[in-house]
């Protein structure tokens, strides 16, 4: 469970820094709508503009301190609800010096963008990415078919998770490949917080990416607070030596992580309120029941706060966590999360017996695959 909306809001404290405001308009037409149908303009979460479509013809102009992701969305009815983000009818756009045109017979999902290079760029990406969305779209389609008792089997729901980790893995190595191929453009430098999408990033993957960049995006603020990012994860890189720590348990018993010297261990960041560790600890479970009498042992990290110690407590027996647990219970403050540069639960750094990160991010049958070749 992200600590935010890592992937978007990422350039967020850069927005009101004083930059050379940059001018952009779009213009277009969507098919023949007309009042009470609105359009709007948003970027990361937040409404930026709006205004109605008058036979399909609207137009936005505006200024923005640096290129950025934006998202046109319609509304038949003109009216802005809590369900209005989620709408299927929008269009993903660059915002840029110079005219971006959007030209649909009917829906922003048709619309066809021209007018700039970073939106050529961007519709270089789509084309790259769209075999790919197709097949999840076709999962999406497969799933929404299926029956109740089809959806319940375990072999639908295998299937299902499969077919789904291969083609999020497919769609971030497109990303990878679109950001080695075009160094120099906005969208690359957009795309590096979103490869977080399939779990926390590591040193290793974003470092050649970001490092290829050019020196106009990396020196940019965006580029700037991303390089902060990639310097915090050196810290906590495979081969490093795992950052030490001390915290309390329940009963208050101080457990360090040198106490483990001499052993793997897998330090696991999670907490009671976070739907994806919970469902995620049955797999913690059964790689500490197959390994724990071979040189193997698990310490959770929880990121609950003082108000949520009892939810803490419960979740550690309703899950039955065997393993030893500790907390400052200060939240996302933990101190040992600050150290580790958590920005993302779950996630978990496998520690070797000298004391070195070996691997990080396993979850299911990686964790098992991992433990299986390192520990005989």
């Amino acid at each position: 469970m992200k600590k935010h909306l890592f992937g978007l809001l990422l350039f967020a404290p850069w927005l009101a820094q004083a930059q050379t405001p940059l001018s952009y308009t779009i213009k277009g037409t969507i098919g023949k709508q007309s009042v009470p149908a609105k359009i709007y303009l948003t970027s990361a979460g937040l409404l930026m503009d709006s205004t109605a479509l008058k036979n399909g013809a609207f137009e936005f102009k505006g200024t923005t301190d640096f290129p950025k992701q934006a998202t046109l969305i319609v509304h038949r009815n003109g009216k802005l609800t809590l369900a209005f983000f989620n709408s299927s009818n929008r269009k993903d756009l660059f915002l840029e010096p110079g005219p971006i045109v959007v030209t649909s017979p009917d829906s922003l999902p048709n619309a066809k963008l021209t007018g700039t290079q970073l939106t050529a760029d961007f519709n270089k990406l789509q084309a790259s990415l769209k075999p790919i969305t197709d097949k999840m779209n076709a999962l999406g389609a497969e799933y929404g078919k299926a029956s109740e008792a089809q959806r319940k089997t375990p072999e639908f729901q295998e299937r299902m998770r499969t077919a789904g980790q291969n083609a999020f893995k497919d769609f971030v190595l497109r990303e990878k490949e679109f950001i080695k191929a075009n160094p120099n453009s906005w969208v690359s430098l957009n795309l590096l917080p979103q490869l977080g999408m399939m779990g926390p990033p590591q040193y290793a993957e974003v470092a050649p990416l970001y490092n290829a960049l050019s020196p106009t995006l990396k020196n940019s603020a965006p580029g700037i607070q991303y390089g902060k990012l990639v310097q915090d994860l050196k810290d906590v890189a495979i081969g490093v030596q795992a950052p030490n720590f001390s915290q309390k348990t329940p009963e208050g018993k101080v457990v360090s992580l040198a106490d483990y010297r001499g052993k793997y261990v897998l330090v696991d960041f999670w907490a009671s309120w976070c739907g994806p560790c919970r469902e995620e600890n049955p797999a913690v479970t059964k790689a500490y029941n197959a390994y724990k009498a071979k040189n193997f042992d698990v310490l959770g990290v929880s990121l609950d706060d003082e108000k949520g110690r009892a939810k803490w407590l419960k979740a550690i027996q309703d899950d039955k966590l065997a393993w030893t647990q500790v907390s400052d219970l200060r939240g996302w403050e933990n101190e040992v999360a600050r150290s580790y540069h958590v920005q993302a639960i779950p996630q978990n750094f496998l520690i070797d017996p000298t004391g070195k990160i070996v691997a990080a991010n396993l979850k299911g049958d990686e964790l098992h695959a991992t433990l299986a070749r390192l520990i005989k």
